[in-house]
Order: structure tokens, then sequence, then C-alpha cells
């Protein structure tokens, strides 16, 4: 499979450079052992990451093992585990060990399986399960400190209030407490502890919009600002961060909020989950997000969190993992191409030679699921109504949809046989 290693291509003074600047993140935690490190920001191709993870409901750390191994296997650049049911040390554990690609998490989901009630943590919880984590080997975390309580009664006026799991624990906290937001508050604590591992803030949007109705309001905006205030703090404190951007925007809404993020956020690496671009399609919503997402990337994230079809609907199983991952190949890859990155079009030139070879094996290699190519030729072959063809065709130069007569590429190699021979 063609793949060029942006190592390859990139001067190390020019990623030390970026990585100065607050332009390009290198999630890699000192206690990942296994950990290849790759660069997340905006001059380098756009990367995607994969949620998987447990519910109180359903799944295991087996099975949340097996979706990390699809994910990798994939394509799957980072690997978030938002486990919030049992086990979830032991299978943040062997995630960790299993991944040679960064992992995120958001602590508060295993805080809050440390309390009775949500209302009872309290700061000194919340920054123990940080550094757990921390000493664990987590390489990036998302953390909803710039979600205030003066923020709440705008997003109480949306139509979905607030989506964010963190964003919705975090207000309700602050308003039974009458109290600022704990992280916040003591955001140079966690600083600490962030430096001394050389984990990754991601600044997580806790009013994130969870509908098209919801979108660039208010809220989204006024957390926004905080973000940029809180990437400053990072910065002055030589610990890395990322910002995370909106779920649910119109597709003609995206380009601006990339590039208020970016103005705002003094260019620090947008991460975004898709944006969803449209609200009425459950069971299509890897397509739908992965639509807003390509135009994102191409105004400027750095990466997209990707949607699985059981978005909206339930827990991802891995041919779910498997589906959300490649969608997001593809919207990735489309930004990058459009946006002219270093070597980004060698993979379709090369592809697009060897179908004009009829190259079956060389496109199978090339496709960025080569699996599901395989399948569908296989697929294809079986169906067709003559049976004794099918034998023959599998290395032919026709497919099943035109056929050895009818196929347009075929005739045009005939065509320029007979101009060169004349």
């Amino acid at each position: 499979m063609l793949k060029v290693a942006e190592s390859e291509f990139l001067k190390a003074e020019f990623i030390r450079d970026e990585v100065a600047a607050g332009r390009l993140v290198i999630p890699a935690n000192v206690n990942h052992k296994n950990i290849i490190p790759i660069g997340i920001g905006k001059a380098l191709r756009t990367k995607i990451n994969a949620n998987i993870g447990n519910s109180t409901l359903t799944s295991c750390p087996s099975m949340e093992v097996e979706k990390l191994q699809t994910a990798l296997r994939y394509g799957a650049d980072t690997v978030m585990d938002l486990s919030t049911g049992e086990n979830i040390c032991e299978i943040r554990k062997a995630i960790i060990a299993g991944s040679v690609a960064p992992i995120g998490t958001v602590p508060i989901y295993e805080a809050l399986g440390l309390v009775d009630d949500p209302m009872q943590l309290d700061i000194d919880l919340l920054l123990d399960v940080v550094k757990r984590q921390a000493e664990q080997g987590v390489d990036y975390m998302t953390i909803h400190a710039g979600l205030l309580k003066e923020h709440v009664p705008a997003a109480m006026k949306r139509l979905l209030k607030i989506v964010s799991r963190g964003g919705a624990i975090t207000a309700q906290w602050m308003n039974h407490h009458n109290r600022q937001n704990p992280f916040y508050e003591h955001f140079d604590r966690l600083l600490d502890i962030c430096k001394e591992y050389d984990v990754t803030l991601s600044l997580g949007d806790g009013l994130r919009p969870g509908c098209l109705a919801d979108a660039s309001d208010d809220a989204q905006f006024a957390e926004l600002d905080v973000l940029g205030e809180l990437v400053t703090r990072c910065r002055a404190a030589e610990v890395q961060v990322m910002v995370e951007g909106p779920g649910h925007i119109p597709l003609d809404e995206i380009e601006m909020n990339m590039k208020k993020e970016d103005e705002i956020c003094d260019g620090a690496p947008f991460y975004i989950l898709g944006p969803i671009v449209i609200d009425c399609a459950p069971g299509y919503d890897h397509i739908t997000s992965a639509i807003g997402g390509t135009l994102g990337a191409y105004f400027g994230a750095s990466m997209l969190c990707y949607v699985t079809p059981k978005e909206h609907l339930g827990l991802p199983n891995a041919n779910d993992v498997r589906d959300g991952v490649i969608a997001y190949k593809i919207a990735a890859h489309a930004a990058d191409v459009a946006l002219k990155r270093p070597h980004a079009r060698e993979r379709d030139d090369a592809i697009s030679k060897a179908r004009m070879d009829f190259n079956w094996e060389k496109q199978f290699d090339l496709a960025l699921d080569p699996d599901k190519a395989r399948e569908l030729r296989k697929e294809a072959l079986a169906e067709q109504e003559q049976p004794e063809v099918s034998k023959e065709s599998e290395e032919s130069d026709f497919c099943t949809m035109c056929g050895p007569k009818f196929c347009s590429m075929k005739i045009s190699s005939e065509i320029k046989n007979l101009e060169d021979e004349s």
C-alpha cells in the first residue's frame, strides 16, 4: 500500500517551530512506551480519531480491544477510550498496551464511577483521576474547563440544551453547588499534572451544538472565548493544547466556525466532531458527518473525530468502528488532496493507473479499505448470469458493470493501440 510518512518530507526544524508556536501538538505521554508519535496541526495531513469504550449497559474489555484493533487496522491516527461502565481502568490499561497510536480519555467519566452521586464530585477527586490516567500512559485528555456557570442560562434556551456528557454533568454540578467550574478554577493544578507526564490537553466543547437549530449560538461562542484564554495559559505553562469543535453545523456555517476558532485560539489545532450537516439521517451519520468533516478540514481543522452509523442510536460495535474510520479517512484524504498537501494525491493517481491496467490486486492494495473492495468484487463476480465467464473474469479486463463489450477503458486502450501503430 502506498504511504509516505510525513517525516520523509518535513524538516525537523519545521516541526519544532510549529510545536513551539502551539500550532502543532504531538500527544505522547512519557509512560506510553510503545507509542509511535504523530503530529496534529493544519500544516500536516489531516488526522482522524476513533472513539471506543464501553457503556453502563454493554461491552467488555475484550470487545473494546477488538474495536481498538479494528480502528488501527483501518487507519485511525488516534483512539479515545470513552468508557463509562465497569472495568474502566482495566479497559484503558489493555487499550494503552495494545496501541501504538496516541490514546485519549475524558477523565470525568471515570470520576463519576467513583461516587454514588455526581454532585459528590470535587476537584481533588477529579485531579486524582487525571493523575492516575497520566501515570497509566494516556496521551491526551478532554477537559471541559471552558464551560462556565454564566454560560448555562444561554444553553438552556436551546432546542437540545447541552448534548456533551461532560458538559451536562459540569453544568448540573455548578448549578447544584452554585459554584464555578472546578476545572476552570483549578486550571493551574491541572496544568502541573499535564506538564509532568507530557499529556496534551484537548479543551472540550461542552456547549457544542447538538442539532442544526442550536448551531453557532451565543452559548457555543461564549465557551469558545474562554477556550482561547485557556490556550494562552496552557502555552505559558508549556503544556501542549488543542481545541475541540462543534458537532452539528449547517454546511454554510462551517467555514465561519473554523476561521473563528483559529482566530480566537491563536492557531491552536482544531479537533472537530463531524460536523454533522443534517439531523434527519440516523443510521447514516457517518456520511452526514464526513461531508462536514471534509469541509471542516479544508477550512483548517487538524483532526476529525469520527462518527459511526450508530451515532444517536447506540454503542458502536467493531463493524460500526470500521465504517466510521473509513468514512473519515475519505473525508480527511479529500481535504488533503484539495489542499494540495505533499504526496496527498499519489495514492489516487496510482490507483487510477492500476484501473487503466486492470490490475485488480494493485487496486485493492491501494484502496482505503482493501477488504471491502475485495468483498464487493467477489460478490459482483458471483452474481454474473454466466458462471463460465465468472471463472475467467477475476483477473479480466472488464468489470460486471460494463462487461467485456461496453468497457470504456478497454475501448480507449484499443484506440490508443491503434494510434500508436499508425
